[in-house]
């Protein structure tokens, strides 16, 4: 696995719980943002469990599941920009790094399955 995209899993989950801390002090929407960090370290721990697949497939599995936390983060980081609960540098600049993100698990899941097909 290209360890790029892990160390970026990494930094935006850390991020992320970054902007929950901020939340909560600031007493802002709990629900949303405990999602937004479930969501969010579930991207990089589902790169990690892929690590460890069985088959091919499985990899591919895992790795799919991490694309759709990514989408799940993306959700929930746009619905606390619309209620008013992220700073406008916040959102921009978590958003930039969810979409980032998202490519790279295509690219990944592009590239293992160009591998299994050989």
């Amino acid at each position: 696995m290209d360890q790029s995209i892990k160390q970026k899993s990494k930094k935006f989950a850390a991020k992320v719980v970054l902007l929950h801390r901020q939340l909560s002090a600031r007493k802002k929407e709990s629900v949303m943002s405990e999602e937004l960090l479930r969501s969010g370290a579930g991207i990089g721990a589902g790169l990690v469990r892929s690590e460890c697949a069985i088959s091919k497939s499985d990899q591919i599995a895992k790795v799919y599941n991490a694309l759709q936390d990514c989408a799940e983060a993306k959700y929930w980081l746009e619905l606390l920009n619309e209620t008013g609960c992220l700073t406008e540098f916040e959102y921009n600049d978590t958003l930039k790094e969810c979409d980032e993100l998202r490519k790279l698990l295509v690219v990944q899941i592009k590239t293992i399955g160009t591998v299994t097909s050989k």
